[in-house]
């Protein structure tokens, strides 16, 4: 199916054709037709899909088709609600990009910043507003915004909304929009709470899913290091040196965290940026807008601040630390795997970790490929240095029968390192201790 078989109109037609699309994906394909119906919708489609342009394309199409003169600034017709200030701008943009042809006038609010431009902006009237949940009530309760000429609701990112704590906020939110309206509510997963909220919002709704869990981890070739959690930071340097990557996204599971591994990265002389809830809005918007184009080869970001991180042909997600939602892996990989492209992502694993990959493989249904052939491996010459500080009684050593720690099932991966391995690292019995 292309483009021009959807029934859609000449303006955004044109306009979609110039970002190169010809063929939906598959949540387009099924989603449009319904919205063009005036339907609401319950969609289960996972970050990476093509979800924006599946709500945005018939939302435009249906204010084109319905705009009549007005007297005085344009009534919000359209309200977007999505938790990150990076995923709000990211829709704007395809708003602006696939209504360039309409004349429909959108902006874009969320906080973290002075609210000024953004009520200069609504005052001058817009059809399109996209929103996070807190500057749109903070907003509303000030006087700027009136949902009462809402016809199209979107709720996208739902399971990120609740994870962010915002269901008290969208439930406010949905007791201020008119009755007479068409909803969109999106998820990547659909726990308890989210079906309740989805059942309030929604009437009678028609329901898409694709493919929530597999989709983008079939498409996507992954591998798995085993390393200790001392050594991660040497074996990112090595795989981003050795690679030669032009764009990797680097997850951890901490503020701290990514601060840290942005600091060894550029000791090392690597060319990273962090991005996390912590940072202004203005230094994430740098520090995006340098990896976009390429100043930066390498982001670290935490999972809230990836969310509306679209970035195309970007080469390599590193899981470095694993997270502990498995549905989050699938996000997190999707990044390089977006729409029909495929990607490549690498992930770290410490044996505190082992549960948490568990729950992972469980999910994808299928085993990530391990990579052997690395010098960090649990055991290697770092960790047997470790292990020879610490010598274990005579008694332990003569029931094992190979020396310290040989019963570990990597212990024939340690010793191949030391006398077989190659460089400066198989030459020694003790690392230096470096600061990392």
């Amino acid at each position: 199916m292309t483009f021009d078989k959807l029934e859609l109109i000449e303006p955004i037609l044109k306009a979609i054709e110039e970002k190169g699309y010809t063929h939906p994906t598959p949540i387009q394909a099924k989603s449009i037709p319904i919205l063009l119906r005036k339907r609401d919708l319950l969609g289960c489609a996972q970050t990476g899909t093509g979800k924006t342009a599946a709500f945005a394309i018939p939302i435009l199409q249906h204010l084109c088709n319905d705009a009549r003169p007005e007297k005085g600034r344009r009534k919000i017709k359209a309200l977007v609600v999505t938790p990150t200030r990076e995923l709000a701008i990211q829709i704007r943009d395809n708003f602006t990009e696939y209504g360039k042809y309409t004349g429909i006038m959108n902006t874009v609010i969320f906080g973290g910043v002075k609210q000024g431009a953004q009520t200069q902006a609504l005052n001058r009237g817009v059809d399109v507003l996209v929103a996070t949940p807190g500057r749109l009530l903070d907003l509303i309760g000030q006087g700027y915004i009136s949902l009462r000429d809402i016809q199209y609701f979107v709720l996208d990112e739902a399971d990120q909304m609740l994870d962010m704590g915002f269901i008290h906020d969208i439930r406010r939110i949905i007791d201020m929009l008119p009755k007479r309206r068409q909803s969109l509510f999106f998820s990547a997963t659909m726990p308890p709470k989210i079906v309740s909220l989805a059942g309030k919002m929604l009437g009678n709704p028609d329901k898409v899913t694709i493919k929530p869990e597999q989709a983008t981890a079939e498409k996507v070739e992954q591998s798995l290091y085993y390393v200790s959690k001392k050594a991660k930071p040497k074996l990112l340097i090595f795989l981003l040196k050795i690679q030669e990557i032009e764009s990797t996204l680097v997850f951890s599971r901490t503020k701290h965290g990514a601060d840290k591994i942005t600091r060894v990265l550029k000791k090392a002389g690597i060319n990273a940026e962090a991005i996390h809830g912590n940072k202004s809005q203005n230094a994430r918007q740098l520090a995006l807008g340098n990896f976009k184009n390429g100043d930066t080869k390498v982001l670290v970001a935490t999972d809230i601040a990836a969310r509306g991180i679209d970035v195309s042909q970007l080469e390599l997600v590193v899981n470095y630390d694993l997270p502990n939602i498995p549905e989050t892996y699938v996000h997190r990989i999707g990044r390089t795997g977006r729409a029909s492209a495929s990607g490549n992502s690498i992930s770290f694993c410490d044996v505190e970790e082992k549960p948490y990959l568990k729950d992972i493989q469980k999910l994808i249904r299928q085993e990530l490929p391990v990579v052997t052939d690395h010098p960090f491996l649990p055991g290697g010459v770092e960790d047997v240095a470790v292990a020879d500080e610490k010598p274990q009684r005579q008694g332990q050593r003569k029931r094992q029968g190979q020396g310290s720690r040989s019963s570990k099932p990597n212990n024939s991966g340690k010793k191949e390192w030391r006398r077989g391995g190659s460089g400066a690292n198989s030459s020694r019995r003790r690392p230096q201790k470096k600061s990392e």
